[in-house]
């Protein structure tokens, strides 16, 4: 079998060879640690997953190594312990708010299926690599010493922006450079900062007498050569991480390594959007994976759920997330789990299932060979296709979700439902019964069941309603 994955770097999809079959090698950048994962920061564990459990299959879980890291040194960590944390030292601030907020991402990514990476490396843990990897890149005259900082020097690496493809002149115009007088280039970036009185902080590195932290980039190229050696199979993330993280932890580590590549080929999912929209606190539409398990606008989804409305779109093309595609993802392992009871899983996965998986993660192309598999009645099939992907296929897993909310899941926020209801409430109570019976079709149009009655203590007519199954 033939694994074939697009490569950011080439950009073209090619054939899958690693660089030793008996030991392949994946870093897939993490969370982090500040606050609970949003749907967006879910699509990328989900995605990896995946890949990760089908490298499995291919070469055998034991020839496999995944690592995914935690970003526990930050500013906005910094800012949320103090906030959240005010009587307490800041370091022990920050350790409690990173160890209660990666205990959250855990438990999370749990319910979404996710099986737990091999190694997950935190970065405060790595200090030690860090700098050994700052010092490498001062001697090969890679980085310099500023004012207390480290940087890498760009214009060492003249292919800088090969990954993004990107211009020296389009890398100025549309990253935040920070402009500082010790620079000798806009675009050399910090490896290495003095820390503020009271962050987090260690001795630094290359005689520097001022104590400090790590940048962000090189956290994790000191993280993956600490797991996974100076070049390596797979580097994986969404596309928000291309430039600069990516591009920049590449001449990083070919700096330090004197290697022509970093990793062999480079993944990235697309970006996802809420209802159309960008997601953003400021549009009310702003969604964490918790709020979506336990409870938003008065609804609740099993993980499950949000796991296959995320696989029913190509990892790398943006991912539009609404509550009807949030259903019917629903819906379908409703019906498929009802129908499997009692059915063993078919010895293997089924191939039209794993050819899809094999060109290029094409999960709805899997998916829809699983519908196949379905109308067919083949049940054993489907269940092994399940298992494969991360489904339990255990009703009574959504069934206590279901059962935990009266409506169960929603086709649209609880607000524009009850809207409708008031609304036709109103046309009723004008005795405008055209328009009421408009406002009903459009909510049975939606999914949405309602259920008039009289109000046993006052006589007046109260209208409930919920989702149609």
């Amino acid at each position: 079998m033939t694994l074939k994955l697009y490569n950011t770097l080439t950009r073209r999809k090619e054939d899958f060879r690693p660089l030793d079959p008996s030991n392949v090698r994946m870093y897939v950048c993490g969370p982090t640690v500040y606050d609970f994962a949003h749907i967006g920061n879910a699509r990328p564990v989900i995605v990896f997953d995946v890949l990760f459990r089908l490298l499995r299959h291919i070469y055998g879980p034991e020839h496999v190594t995944y690592v995914r890291n935690i970003t526990d040194v930050d500013d906005k960590i910094n800012a949320r312990a103090a906030e959240e944390c005010p009587d307490l030292p800041l370091n022990e601030a920050i350790r409690r708010v990173t160890e209660k907020t990666e205990a959250q991402f855990h438990k999370d990514m749990a319910a979404l299926g996710a099986l737990n990476p091999s190694v997950e490396p935190r970065a405060t843990e790595h200090i030690s690599q860090m700098k050994a990897m700052i010092e490498r890149l001062v001697q090969k005259g890679c980085a310099y010493v500023a004012e207390d900082h480290v940087l890498f020097h760009v214009a060492a690496m003249p292919d800088y922006g090969k990954l993004s493809g990107r211009s020296l002149d389009e890398m100025i115009a549309g990253a935040r450079v920070e402009v500082a007088p010790y620079k000798k280039d806009p675009m050399d970036f910090v490896l290495w900062k003095p820390s503020k009185p009271g962050e987090p902080s260690w001795p630094s590195p290359v005689g520097i007498a001022a104590r400090g932290r790590p940048g962000w980039h090189i956290e994790c190229s000191a993280m993956a050569e600490a797991h996974l050696g100076g070049v390596f199979d797979i580097h994986g993330g969404g596309i928000d991480l291309v430039f600069p993280h990516h591009e920049n932890e590449i001449v990083q580590s070919r700096c330090a390594h004197g290697t022509k590549i970093m990793a062999q080929v480079w993944m990235h999912n697309g970006f996802l959007q809420v209802e159309g929209e960008k997601m953003a606190k400021s549009l009310g539409n702003f969604v964490t994976v918790r709020e979506l398990l336990e409870g938003w606008h008065g609804y609740a989804w099993p993980g499950e759920a949000l796991r296959f409305n995320m696989l029913r779109t190509q990892y790398r093309q943006p991912l539009d997330w609404t509550l009807v595609s949030l259903d019917e993802a629903h819906k379908t392992l409703w019906e498929w789990y009802g129908d499997l009871e009692g059915k063993e899983p078919a010895t293997g996965l089924p191939g039209p299932v794993l050819d899809a998986l094999l060109d290029d993660l094409n999960t709805p192309k899997a998916i829809a060979e699983m519908h196949k598999l379905h109308s067919a009645g083949h049940g054993g099939g489907l269940r092994a296709a399940l298992a494969f992907l991360g489904f339990s296929g255990d009703r009574g897993k959504i069934e206590r979700v279901r059962a935990r909310d009266r409506q169960g899941v929603s086709v649209a926020p609880k607000a524009k439902v009850d809207a409708l209801i008031s609304a036709r409430n109103a046309a009723r109570a004008a005795k405008n019964f055209k328009d009421a019976d408009r406002i009903r079709d459009e909510l049975e149009a939606m999914g949405i069941t309602l259920k008039d009655a009289k109000d046993p203590k006052t006589g007046e007519l109260v209208t409930t309603w919920e989702v149609a199954r």
